[in-house]
This record gives C-alpha cells, sequence and structure tokens, in this order.
C-alpha cells in the first residue's frame, strides 16, 4: 500500500483518501514519502485543533487555517510542491463550501507537484467528490514492522533471548494488530511475566478479542463443544474433516488454494448453526458471528457501509478465521428490495459479494439458511461458496445418535432406553424438537421427584407437533430445490431423498 501511495503522489493525483486509524505510523510514511530525492516536497498537516501545521514545525504557526474553509484556500495559495494532509475531515462532508473549496483546489492542482490527502479511520466520501477520489486502506503493519516493534520493547526491558521459532511465533500472533497495538501487548506481557516469550500468544489472542468487542458487530464465539456433539451429516462431517489442515503452510506448499467457505441450507433445528460452531475446534481457527443486524444503521447515510467494511477488516486483520453468518437468508433478504430502504440493503449486499469475490485472506465463511426463496440468486451462483450441503431432516439411524448424544450429556444410562422405538416415535422431528421434547420428559418426572423413563419421553413426543407438519409446505419445497442444486450432508443419498415424514 505505501507503494501504491508513493506512486499517486509522485503521478500528481491531487486527492487521496487514506483510510486509517494509525495516524502517526501514516504520516510518518507520508513524510518519508515527502523526502524522497526525486520529488522532494513540505508535508503539512491539518487537524481542527490546531490548524494546518507543517510536519516536524511547533503548532503555533498554524496560519490562521483553523476552519477547513480556510485549510483548503491557502493550499490554493500555496506555491511550492507540497502534500497537505487533512485528519478527520470526514464530518464536514456535508458541508457545501468544504466541498466546493476541495475541488477549486483538486482544479488548481493540475500541472502542479501539490496533493491533498484527507485522512481519517471512516471512509465517507462526498458524492462530488467520488470521480475525483482515489481511496486506499493504509495496510496494517508487516512482519518486518512487527519484529522492529518487538526488538524496541526487548532492548528497553534488556531482554536479550528469544528462540527464533518462539519469535516467529509470536509475530504471526501479532498479525492483524496496529503498531500501537502490539507495543502494548508486548509491555503487558513483559509486566504480566517479567520477559516475553512464545507463551505471549495466550496475551495476543486475548488482545484480538478486545478487537472483536470493541468492533461490536462481530462477536467472537468459543464453543466446548466437538463435532462427535452433532448427531448424524456424516457426508458433511466427513468434508470438513477433510479440510481441517487447510490453512496450513503444509497445504500452502502442496499446491492447495484456501477454501472460501460453505453454505448450509436445512430445516430449522436440524443441526446447522451446531456444525459451524463446532468447525471452530475442529480446525483450530477463531469463530466470529457477523450480526447482520448490527450493521444496518440508519443514524447516518452511509453508516451501514462503513460497518460491514470495518467488521470484515477487523476479521481479516485476526485472520485465518471462521466468519459465521447464522441464517444469511434473513440478513440479505431485503437485498432486492428497490428503494424501500433508500438502496442500503442493495450496497450492502453488493459490498458483501464484492468482498467475498476479490478476498485474498484467508477467511472461511460459514453461512446458513432456511428459505432458499428469500436468499438472493447471486449467492447461489457456483464458485461463490467451495459447497452448499442440504440438511434434511434427521433419518432414523440419526434421529438414535441425537438421542444417545443428549441421553449421555444428561449423565443417563442408555442401557435403560430403547433408542430404536424412540427414534421411530419421533419420526419428523429435528434435533432440536427432539432436544426439547428430552427436557420436558425430565421436568414432568422432576415434578414428581423420580427418575424419567421411556415412557415420559415417549409422551412428551407425541404432544409436540413439529415443524415437518406444521410447515410441510415449506420443508417440501426447500427438499425439491435442494435435490438438484446441493449436496446431502447425511451419509444416505436414498435416505435424503426420502419425501415422506
Amino acid at each position: 500500500m505505501q507503494e501504491e501511495l508513493s506512486i499517486l503522489i509522485q503521478a500528481q493525483y491531487p486527492l487521496i483518501y487514506l483510510v486509517t486509524a494509525e495516524e502517526d505510523r501514516a504520516e510518518k510514511e507520508i513524510a518519508a514519502i515527502s523526502q524522497m530525492k526525486q520529488q522532494p516536497r513540505k508535508l503539512y498537516v491539518w487537524t481542527l485543533t490546531h490548524g494546518m501545521v507543517e510536519h516536524g514545525q511547533a503548532r503555533t504557526t498554524q496560519h490562521n487555517t483553523i476552519s477547513p474553509e480556510a485549510a483548503i484556500e491557502w493550499t490554493t495559495r500555496h506555491k511550492e510542491p507540497a502534500i497537505f494532509v487533512f485528519k478527520d475531515l470526514h464530518p464536514f462532508k456535508d458541508s457545501a463550501a468544504v466541498t466546493r473549496w476541495l475541488r477549486d483546489a483538486i482544479a488548481s492542482f493540475q500541472g502542479t507537484q501539490k496533493v491533498i490527502i484527507l485522512m481519517s479511520p471512516i471512509q465517507q466520501i462526498p458524492i462530488e467528490l467520488e470521480k475525483e477520489v482515489v481511496v486506499l486502506d493504509f495496510a496494517l503493519p508487516s512482519l518486518g514492522e512487527l519484529d522492529r516493534v518487538l526488538s524496541h520493547q526487548l532492548d528497553k526491558t534488556r531482554q536479550n533471548r528469544l528462540s527464533n521459532e518462539g519469535r516467529e511465533k509470536l509475530l504471526k500472533a501479532s498479525l492483524g494488530l496496529t503498531q500501537d497495538e502490539a507495543e502494548k501487548v508486548y509491555r503487558k506481557a513483559h509486566v504480566k511475566r517479567g520477559k516475553i516469550t512464545e507463551a505471549e500468544v495466550d496475551i495476543v489472542l486475548s488482545e484480538k478479542k478486545q478487537l472483536i468487542r470493541r468492533n461490536g458487530i462481530l462477536e467472537f464465539i468459543e464453543e466446548d463443544e466437538t463435532i462427535d456433539a452433532v448427531g448424524g451429516l456424516e457426508e458433511l462431517k466427513g468434508w470438513l474433516v477433510q479440510r481441517s489442515g487447510a490453512f496450513s503452510e503444509r497445504a500452502r506448499t502442496y499446491g492447495l488454494p484456501q477454501p472460501k467457505g460453505m453454505l448450509i441450507l436445512g430445516v430449522p433445528g436440524c443441526g446447522k448453526s451446531l456444525i459451524a460452531k463446532t468447525t471452530s475446534r475442529l480446525w483450530g481457527l477463531p469463530l466470529l458471528r457477523l450480526d447482520m443486524g448490527r450493521v444496518y444503521d440508519g443514524s447516518m447515510v452511509g453508516r451501514s457501509e462503513a460497518n460491514l467494511r470495518g467488521a470484515l477488516k477487523t476479521a481479516e486483520s485476526i485472520s485465518p478465521a471462521i466468519l459465521f453468518i447464522d441464517e444469511l437468508d434473513k440478513a440479505f433478504s431485503g437485498a432486492g428490495s428497490g428503494d424501500s430502504d433508500g438502496g442500503t440493503s442493495s450496497r450492502i449486499f453488493g459490498s458483501f459479494l464484492t468482498w467475498m469475490q476479490e478476498k485474498t485472506s484467508p477467511i472461511f465463511v460459514m453461512a446458513t439458511a432456511n428459505r432458499i426463496e428469500k436468499l438472493p440468486g447471486e449467492f447461489l451462483r457456483k464458485g461463490r461458496f467451495d459447497e452448499i450441503f442440504f440438511v434434511d431432516l434427521p433419518t432414523q439411524s440419526e434421529r438414535e445418535a441425537v438421542f444417545r448424544i443428549h441421553l449421555s450429556k444428561r449423565n443417563r444410562d442408555l442401557e435403560r432406553f430403547d433408542l430404536e422405538q424412540l427414534s421411530k416415535v419421533a419420526d419428523g422431528f429435528s434435533g432440536a424438537e427432539i432436544e426439547q421434547a428430552l427436557i420436558a420428559a425430565m421436568y414432568d418426572a422432576f415434578a414428581q421427584n423420580r427418575e424419567f423413563t421411556q415412557l415420559d419421553i415417549i409422551a412428551a413426543i407425541k404432544a409436540t407437533l413439529p415443524l415437518s407438519r406444521t410447515m410441510t409446505e415449506q420443508v417440501t419445497a426447500l427438499r425439491d430445490w435442494a435435490r438438484q442444486r446441493a449436496r446431502p450432508a447425511a451419509a444416505s443419498v436414498a435416505e435424503y431423498h426420502r419425501l415422506e415424514f
């Protein structure tokens, strides 16, 4: 990114928008570019608190440029080649005067060695400037930069030894942190243990969890259950086990591409979300849930898009990771709704699709959906996901596995129960409905101060009306669609095609 910024400045692009929260690091990089022998220029930095100040000079020499209009007008009168950095000008994007002055400045910069860089952690560009501006994201520190930060901290603490393997492990764990965040983590490690070792990876991961919490749109999910807690779905589980090492260096050396993601369609309550959560433990990757409800923000035009960009950048910063989107059909159901929300849903949908198509970071998108008719067709295009799985209602053998799992979790002797009979009585039940029937039976027996029995479970099952009967048309339509377009999650294709309940 720094090389691209240098090229744009040398090529006399008049207006650049630099998206970053690392002001000091970005300013140092721009200062280095300004001192290049090919085209040396002066560097000026504007803030609302100090006006326009030459880089490295006292802040008292601000040229009476506190207001953004005065500062931009001053750049047009400045005769020498220069770079003008405006920090946090985005709150003034709706000001007609500021926008007009920027357009005037762009026009006056033609044929000169002057450039304006708008630096902000939020990308908000007036419509009038969209054709004039080039947007760049300031990259997070590389391994080399983090290595310099770590070396500086080791020197400060007079710690000379850290094994090469431990150093590499710690630096790779630090990828995705800003320079300031990395410095604080290394200081925290020293305060906590008196020295910095590879064991500080846990502290680094703790800092990354804080990143997720501060973001507010992503949720860091820690799942205790393993994939063995999912009854049935052997085809789907086998696919996931086969790719458990897909993000390793060994896979890259072998020539394998990084997997993009998977879409799990199916009847509600059949284990789609649990599969996503347990995959995190299987693959040893952090699981981040993207809350699309929090993405949408009607308080300011463009805010929703900025929320999505920020969430995706945060996810990329701690990659490799799994990005989990539950009920994708609800999250993007308004993507084709026209102007009912001012086009926000369509823009969000377009941004997310573009990110999925172009992302190079090791982020595996794991999405679930219940209503295929509400899912925009673009999601189902070949190549968008590595695989689309369909999770049907559990077969008889899978229902037996579900009963076995839930009875074992409650420390009950399986010999007391006829699992085959229970699975037959629970025909048409989802995994979640089976669990709730079991819990209902336990409550009935607990209220009578006795142990629950086979008959209690059967009674609870017969007292329950499953979704397969209340939503017969919807389930049948989903099965019909999936028969030719999705891969069955169950091991038996014959059972997958079963239509009766």
